[in-house]
């Protein structure tokens, strides 16, 4: 027994001394030309994911790396990054690196946006990509804000359930879960584009790129007119973590951070992180509670796995909960009980506190990337996503309890994508592969209604409030000439309706996407992507417990509003599609490329069910033609953009909601054939190593044509996109100060520009916007590089705006209006290490 003890002992010893001699160390320093130590420059093993940071003296170490060649990239800002390749032996291998200062390098010089790393100038894509640096310094964490620094992007959020997506004047907004986007949005490769679960909170970010034009080809079947790729940051080989702690007016707090670390040497990472960002609404409900707030939780868990030298797993799983109050659809016809129709003062809204929204949204991805050898590698990606969300809000936007609704929206998707990608190192590189996506979603709107006061906005809405007091109708008029037997018929206090949508879509994709360098300086990239969809859609009213009265009037009896299905109305289709890019780059000369590109956008067919009738919406089809130029000058410090574009639309669709011989549908129609055509320009100036200057315009023409395909006069000729403005431009600065070694100041203002825009297609002048600009600005300390505190300013001149009008009172006369934030301003603190 003491024999097998000292034996098992000394194997297990020995195969620790094997191991161990299979394994070597990285000592040494990094310098600048002078020979001062660079305390902070991060020193990585590529193709490891191991790495780690030089101390105060410019000293490293990396031990037990397994004994090979390796590439090893060491970076700070402000000096030139340099990559050298070195042998790793049993020894200690020592190896000192001298970094020479440079001017300092813009984010988004580097893009991913073709499925492999490429600087942006060198693709052939309309790009805007801003990486971790661009948002923390200006405290982005939504879409709607990071929107004002892209040219050509626009987003409006109602709420996070309700979002406006526009890209260059088309707008993806529809919550109908039987209705595709027309702008994808992608987190880490998967598709997360339904509008009630697409508004993910940006926090621990490494990148986000915003691609212009269709991008069916590189995004899938949804990309018709331009795509959003969220980049999360993964887990890595080392230890770090921040917090960020802030408080601001209204009762804004936010707490915010990430730990990262190794859990096995070398093989298995880790990093966790978290965000509670909450505000009171700014607009007072005098029924209760405040308007226009925010409440988000979210969380997020990645793991990095190195299966072996040439594989790696990742898997990230991210839960994200809203809870914030109600939207303020404040009524621009009935003031409340001694205010006024100004949307940007109090309210009185129906429920009080009631209103508001419960959503959820969570999913888990894996990301399994492996490579063959130089030239091919294998990207598998694998996701199952879900969203729940309830808000419950006043559509007539008064005190009236006329319309009362909630929206219940419940989605299910599961998408596997594989991916093969070669580059030759020569003229040829690309990617081409296969896709599968499921998904499920349902959208329910129940109506809870008083029959008293919904008379009065039916028969004679001049009288639905008086002096701010809701008038309530006992009965029908009696008048029988009129009504004819109804006459007299009392009203219900409370009855309730509600009709549900039904999506469920399987599409199969293949695509291919290469590009080929005819000379050194001209470069062909031609893209494909077949889909097959299969589409079932349904649609179902559930009948009044109480029959309405006022349904006689309306024609749906049992009901009021919504036509009775009598059980659920389901169809089905499958189609066949294709869409494409050609695409053609030119490098001048180092600095400048130039490039075009012809491209086919499509929006999937939409089958429209009501309760009347089936029919299928032909797909939305874009031609797109687009002209640029690019450039990267004084050692990638000045970064010049520009393009010009044009786009032919047919069977253009949208999404309204109409009241026609007294019932209130929601449906997708065809309004034919439209156009747009637009130019963009974007700088970005390092003029220090510290500091740096950025500016966009974009300009945009998006009008309905005059005729539709048929040579038929179109409804909406000549009208204006919604959301779209024709000119917007930002501009902002980033200055960083040094005061002492261990001590920098830095102040980073902004602004934004939007013309007038019309919430609407119908273009009716007081559901519009005029032209208005935002002031912002930070300002702060950095001490020793690793402690932050801030002083923050959104809406510095306090402007008055709306972000929203019309809504579902539109479609009863009588709009309501959202008001947009008024001057938000607090202090947060920041610690790394």
């Amino acid at each position: 027994m003491h024999f097998k003890f000292l034996f098992t002992i000394s194997i297990f010893f020995s195969i620790i001394n094997i191991n161990a001699q299979n394994t070597g160390a990285l000592k040494g320093t990094v310098l600048t030309e002078q020979g001062e130590p660079i305390m902070g420059a991060s020193i990585l093993v590529k193709g490891l994911s191991m790495g780690t940071t030089s101390d105060i003296k410019g000293a490293f170490l990396l031990e037990r790396i397994p004994n090979n060649t390796y590439v090893i990239q060491v970076s700070y800002i402000g000096y030139n990054t340099i990559t050298k390749q070195v042998v790793i032996t049993k020894s200690e291998t020592i190896q000192n690196f001298i970094l020479k200062e440079s001017s300092y390098m813009l984010e988004g010089v580097v893009v991913t946006s073709q499925k492999r790393e490429q600087k942006n100038k060198d693709v052939p894509i309309a790009i805007t990509s801003y990486g971790t640096d661009f948002l923390e310094n200006q405290g982005t964490f939504e879409y709607d804000a990071l929107s004002e620094y892209v040219p050509g992007f626009q987003v409006q959020i109602q709420s996070v359930n309700n979002p406006g997506i526009v890209v260059r004047g088309i707008t993806s907004d529809s919550g109908d879960s039987r209705v595709e986007p027309r702008v994808s949005i992608f987190q880490d490769g998967v598709s997360i584009s339904k509008s009630r679960g697409s508004v993910v909170e940006l926090y621990d970010i490494e990148r986000v790129e915003v691609l212009k034009g269709p991008q069916g080809t590189l995004f899938g079947r949804g990309a018709q007119i331009g795509a959003m790729h969220i980049i999360q940051n993964k887990a890595k080989n080392e230890i770090s973590g921040s917090v960020k702690l802030g408080y601001g007016n209204f009762n804004q707090f936010l707490a915010t951070g990430h730990y990262n670390a190794p859990l096995v040497d070398n093989k298995l990472f880790f990093r966790a992180a978290a965000i509670y960002n909450g505000r009171d609404g700014f607009i007072e409900n005098i029924s209760g509670g405040d308007l226009n707030g925010k409440e988000t939780l979210a969380f997020r868990t990645s793991f990095k796995y190195l299966l072996n030298d040439d594989t790696s797993l990742d898997v990230i799983a991210n839960w994200q909960q809203d809870t914030p109050p109600g939207t303020s659809f404040k009524s621009g016809t009935y003031a409340p009980l001694g205010g006024d129709t100004n949307p940007n003062t109090f309210a009185d809204l129906e429920r009080g506190e009631d209103l508001g929204l419960d959503r959820t949204v969570w999913g888990v991805t894996a990301i399994l990337k492996h490579g063959f050898n130089d030239v091919w590698d294998l990207t598998s990606t694998t996701a199952y996503r879900e969203f729940d969300s309830n808000e419950a809000f006043d559509a007539d936007g008064t005190v009236a309890p006329a319309l009362f609704f909630n929206e219940i929206s419940k989605g299910k998707q599961f998408s596997q994508e594989f991916r093969f990608n070669f580059d030759t190192d020569d003229k040829f590189r690309g990617f081409f592969g296969a896709n599968f996506f499921y998904e499920d979603g349902s959208q329910s709107v129940p109506w809870e209604y008083n029959e008293r006061s919904v008379a009065m906005l039916l028969l004679n809405p001049t009288f639905l409030l008086s002096n701010g007091v809701a008038v309530l109708a006992p009965s029908i008029p009696n008048d029988p000439s009129t009504f004819g037997p109804i006459a007299g018929a009392p009203l219900n206090s409370f009855n309730k309706e509600t009709f549900t949508n039904f999506g469920e879509n399987y599409s199969g994709d293949i695509f291919a996407d290469a590009s080929y360098d005819v000379t050194d300086k001209l470069s062909f990239t031609l893209g494909l992507r077949a889909t097959l969809e299969n589409i079932n859609a349904s649609y179902e009213v559930i009948d009044t417990e109480v029959p309405s009265v006022l349904g006689y009037l309306s024609g749906n009896y049992p009901n009021t509003l919504f036509a009775p299905t009598n059980g659920k109305i389901e169809a089905s289709d499958s189609f066949l599609s294709a869409v494409g890019r050609f695409a053609v780059n030119f490098a001048v000369n180092e600095e400048i490329t130039l490039f075009g590109t012809t491209s086919r956008g499509r929006r999937p067919n939409v089958i429209n069910v009501t309760a009347t009738e089936t029919n299928i919406l032909s797909d939305e089809i874009v031609w797109s033609y687009e002209v640029g130029a690019k450039s990267l000058f004084l050692n990638n410090s000045l970064q010049f953009d520009i393009n010009a574009y044009m786009y032919d639309y047919s069977n253009f669709q949208t999404s309204v909601a109409k009241l026609e011989d007294g019932v209130l549908t929601n449906i997708t129609q065809d309004s034919g054939n439209s156009s747009s055509f637009g130019f963009e320009v974007a700088l970005q100036y390092a003029f220090s190593k510290t500091s740096s200057f950025f500016a966009n315009y974009g300009y945009i023409d998006a009008s309905f044509d005059d005729e539709d395909s048929d040579g038929n006069p179109q409804e909406l000729a000549g009208n204006t996109f919604r959301l779209t403005p024709e000119n917007s431009f930002s501009a902002g600065f980033n200055i960083n100060l040094e005061i002492h070694k261990n001590l920098g100041y830095f102040f980073r203002p902004t602004y934004t520009y939007k013309s007038k825009v019309f919430f609407e297609e119908t273009n009716l002048p007081e559901i519009s916007q005029d032209g208005y600009g935002l002031l912002n600005f930070r300002t702060g300390l950095i001490v020793n590089k690793n402690y932050e505190i801030n002083f923050y300013m959104t809406n510095v001149l306090d402007e008055e705006f709306i972000v929203d009008a019309g809504n579902t009172g539109g479609a009863f006369g009588i709009p309501t209006f959202i008001a947009g934030a008024p001057r938000f301003f607090g202090l947060q603190v920041k610690a790394k290490f």
